[in-house]
């Protein structure tokens, strides 16, 4: 068969992804850190967009009261993004409005006037009299006056936070003058794993470093002195001994409960109270005691500090059993267009590589303007929807919350399922219940036992931490039991599902819960 070329015309539909639709893909899955960092990096790359003042954000008109009926937001929540000079939210800043020339400012001074270092002002900088040396380390030079742009910023002038490694090593200078013991407290910081254990076996340490067995021991030693309290233990047991000979309160009875503390996470507290050799209360101050201590004093010395969150909406009651909804202004960075900077600059543009350069840059400040402003009014929609259909929530607490998947909130306000779940991942709403990620008002349906509306997981949970709260401690709920009663109560639910959400919660079986009781009882 021969082969021959040919030319076919096809005509096709496709969907195309268009960097700009990435773009605004990109930017509605963000959280309001991530988003801050991408506006960080854009601002530094366009010289086109300018950052709006702190107090020109969209949370300024991004309210609307949403309540039980077909109350919708309000119609300023949405045009007022857009209440802007053009179609894509160009605000303008004319230099001419926030800059003032030399001759307009009462407090500008003559460049000629300088200090002179005796509290007085010449027009040549010149001492009023006798031989002064005005040289410091921050004036850069001698003469008569000291630029302060030669002064460090506050910036440079800041401590960094000292890490626990140079802590630890800072400590082992102190405590040890000789060089060996040095270099064996060096090898054992090394050792550390994140918990602040020394992991693995010591001898590898005399082996390496060409020392005796009894120096290690003797340098391991003084360095579980150091601070953090409990840093250089061998175990979890070890850990919580060096903190409680600290405070002074370990003793024998101490000494045999951090040696069977695998009966502690049993709870088999009756055989404590034996091993131990002391009664009830005791052993539940020891436990309470221990509860106090740190277990991973690596971690919480080294560790970043938490990061508070902000959320990306705000709500309050509006009265007649409405609710008030508005954006965060923290969560939402505005960035402006400088339209003209734009028209200076594009005239003194020479060839069409600079005008081409100066084009995209603007296309790209405009759409960026107009994606976050997609993104706050989507943020809006979402969580206008969520209130509404959870209002039984915020007014009645977990016990009505009601199932909810994301088709439902996808359906309400015309958007896919992909949109509200890039919308509710990592944002947040502050209500009067709490802090909340929108994520959380979804939940699967549990079936109703009498054929009526299903049962939210969440409020499933709930209601079975409350039983198991409110058990008579010598009647202790089994899992067979929290079904009997949740069925009772029209929740359809199975043992093992009932046996996963009690785990879930980190409550314990009916066995251990009934040796803990117990022990408390008597």
């Amino acid at each position: 068969m021969a082969l021959k070329a040919r030319l076919d015309l096809r005509q096709s539909q496709s969907l195309v992804m268009t960097p700009q639709l990435q773009q605004a893909i990109k930017l509605l899955q963000f959280n309001n850190i991530e988003l801050s960092n991408f506006i960080d990096s854009e601002l530094l790359e366009n010289p086109l967009l300018e950052r709006a003042d702190p107090g020109q954000t969209f949370a300024e008109t991004g309210d609307g009261a949403v309540g039980n009926g077909d109350q919708g937001i309000d119609s300023r929540t949405s045009d007022d993004f857009a209440d802007r000079e053009d179609r894509f939210g160009t605000d303008r800043l004319t230099s001419s409005e926030t800059m003032s020339t030399g001759d307009s400012s009462p407090l500008d001074c003559a460049p000629d006037a300088l200090y002179n270092g005796e509290g007085e002002i010449t027009p040549d900088g010149a001492p009023v009299a006798g031989n002064h040396d005005y040289s410091s380390p921050y004036s850069g030079g001698t003469g008569g006056g000291g630029s302060g742009e030669d002064l460090p910023g506050l910036e440079q002038t800041l401590a960094d936070k000292a890490t626990l490694r140079q802590s630890l090593d800072d400590q082992l200078n102190i405590a040890f003058a000789d060089a060996i013991s040095r270099m064996i407290g060096s090898y054992l910081i090394d050792m550390l794993d994140e918990n602040g254990y020394v992991a693995g076996p010591l001898e590898e340490v005399a082996e390496a470093l060409e020392c005796e067995m009894s120096d290690v021991l003797r340098v391991l030693a003084v360095m579980q002195g150091f601070e953090p309290v409990g840093i250089f233990a061998r175990d979890l047991a070890q850990c919580l001994e060096l903190q409680l000979r600290e405070l002074n309160r370990f003793d024998p009875a101490m000494a045999a409960l951090l040696a069977n503390l695998d009966l502690l996470a049993r709870r088999e507290f009756d055989r404590l109270r034996r091993i131990c050799g002391v009664d009830t209360d005791d052993l539940s101050d020891m436990i309470s005691e221990i509860r106090t201590l740190d277990p991973r004093p690596g971690r919480t010395a080294d560790g970043e500090p938490a990061t508070p969150v902000i959320p990306d909406v705000l709500m309050r009651a509006a009265g007649s059993g409405n609710w008030h909804l508005e954006l965060n202004s923290d969560a939402l960075p505005r960035v402006l267009v400088n339209e003209d900077y734009a028209v200076k600059i594009g005239q003194g543009l020479r060839n069409r590589e600079e005008r081409s350069f100066l084009s995209e840059k603007l296309q790209n400040a405009n759409w960026l303007v107009k994606a976050l402003h997609q993104r706050a009014t989507t943020i809006m929609k979402v969580a206008s929807e969520i209130v509404r259909q959870q209002d039984g929530f915020f007014n009645y607490g977990v016990s009505h919350l009601r199932p909810l998947i994301l088709r439902d909130i996808a359906e309400a306000i015309g958007m896919h399922e992909s949109t509200v779940s890039r919308v509710t991942n990592g944002k947040f709403m502050a209500t009067p219940r709490g802090v909340y990620e929108l994520k959380y008002f979804f939940t699967t349906a549990i079936s109703s036992a009498d054929g009526g509306d299903a049962h939210s997981s969440e409020s499933v949970r709930h209601r079975i931490k409350s039983l198991i709260d409110g058990e008579d401690p010598k009647k202790i709920l089994s899992d067979d039991k929290l079904v009997e009663l949740l069925q009772k109560e029209g929740i359809d639910i199975a043992r093992r599902t009932v046996a996963k959400y009690r785990e879930a919660m980190r409550i314990p079986s009916s066995v251990q819960r009934r040796r803990e009781k117990k022990s408390r009882v008597s």
